[in-house]
């Protein structure tokens, strides 16, 4: 292994398009580039291929083909949802601080039209507290909102006792799925998810694509939010990105199939690298470490300042915060909102695996970030 080669460990980030995914989407690029609305026999062939998509959207959330209705990706699809019960009689949003910035930007511009919402702490661990929830609900209480997956820590909350209490409660569950879906099996009837929201290049497709799933009951209470030609049973109007979409399907199709064999072995990886990296005097896992998808350590190195470290490793591409402020000087919220002082969110480090990476890589890694952490603590 060179310091030529990169090495890509910033997979919650997002991952490379899958070989056979790009290959299904070059011919909407070229022959195959009709729009999907039009009435004509080219239109109508690539409607059918968009239908397709939808199924293999549904199939790997346990969903309907009609549930689903594609976005630009998971930020858009959170605004969709997020926004589109503005005109509710119930005016009580409940969410958690560790939630992406998406989630929690949304929740603030809820805010300031007059909702009223609730930020939950989380435990150390990064769990949340279900008879704080609990508490918190009123009659007044619409949606709660919380990742299945954390972006930064990996940490997987108690998805099925969440959707158990909301519905008992009569309270819809927006849950922001993109770290998870595509990695592990999430299945919205069996949890009691009423809106979720997935990327495709969080699983290896393309950037740009992704998808809002809607429950019968949360599909009335919404409204569009991009009006104009009513594309997407008038949910969200505009032209479709019809490659993207295509690729969207075809990484679901093979996520379906390749689920379980990639989980035991990136698990393993992910493992290993641990178990390098934790020699490192004072080194610790950040969040808990049995409730986490397999593919994700935050890890953190004190005395070591991680921008610092990125810099230095070069070739090995990591993060020390969310995909969109990868190198920054403002501590994680997230690892501030689980206890971490702001000099242990700084000296936090964020592995994210995928497919691809390789034993190899995980040995140079481990070598690497050692002898750095010697060099940057001293």
């Amino acid at each position: 292994m060179s310091q030529q080669e990169i090495i890509y460990l910033d997979n919650n980030a997002t991952t490379r398009v899958d070989d056979r995914v790009l290959e299904e989407m070059l011919p909407y690029f070229t022959d195959l580039y009709a729009n999907s609305t039009s009435s004509h026999i080219a239109g109508l062939t690539i409607n059918e291929a968009v239908e397709k998509v939808a199924w293999q959207t549904a199939n790997l959330i346990n969903a309907e083909p009609d549930e689903i209705t594609f976005t630009s990706g998971a930020t858009e699809a959170i605004n969709l949802a997020v926004k589109g019960l503005a005109y509710q009689e119930r005016k009580h949003i409940v969410t958690v601080v560790t939630e992406h910035k998406a989630v929690l930007e949304n929740c603030h511009f809820m805010k300031s039209i007059g909702f009223d919402v609730t930020y939950l702490p989380t435990a150390s661990d990064g769990l949340l507290d279900l008879e704080l929830l609990e508490k918190t609900i009123t009659d007044k209480t619409l949606v709660f909102i919380m990742m299945f997956s954390n972006n930064e820590t990996g940490v997987i909350q108690n998805i099925n006792a969440i959707s158990a209490l909301l519905k008992s409660k009569n309270v819809l569950f927006l849950c922001d799925a993109t770290q998870a879906v595509g990695k592990i099996s999430v299945d919205v009837k069996k949890y009691g998810i009423d809106l979720l929201t997935l990327s495709a290049h969080k699983f290896h497709g393309p950037k740009g694509v992704g998808a809002l799933y809607l429950s019968a009951k949360a599909k009335t209470k919404l409204i569009p939010q991009i009006i104009g030609g009513g594309q997407q049973r008038k949910l969200r109007s505009g032209t479709l990105n019809v490659p993207g979409i295509v690729g969207l399907g075809k990484a679901c199709e093979i996520a379906v199939n390749q689920l379980e064999e990639n989980q035991n072995r990136v698990k393993l990886l992910r493992d290993k690298l641990e178990i390098g990296l934790l020699q490192f005097e004072g080194s610790f896992v950040n969040g808990d470490i049995q409730n986490r998808i397999y593919n994700t350590s935050n890890i953190c190195f004190p005395s070591v300042n991680s921008e610092q470290l990125i810099m230095a490793l070069g070739n090995i591409s990591v993060s020390n915060g969310a995909s969109c402020s990868a190198v920054t000087s403002e501590p994680s919220h997230v690892l501030k909102a689980m206890g971490l002082s702001d000099e242990q969110a700084l000296s936090s480090i964020r592995f994210s695996l995928s497919k691809y990476t390789t034993s190899d890589e995980i040995d140079y890694v481990v070598d690497r970030v050692l002898e750095l952490c010697v060099k940057l603590r001293s």
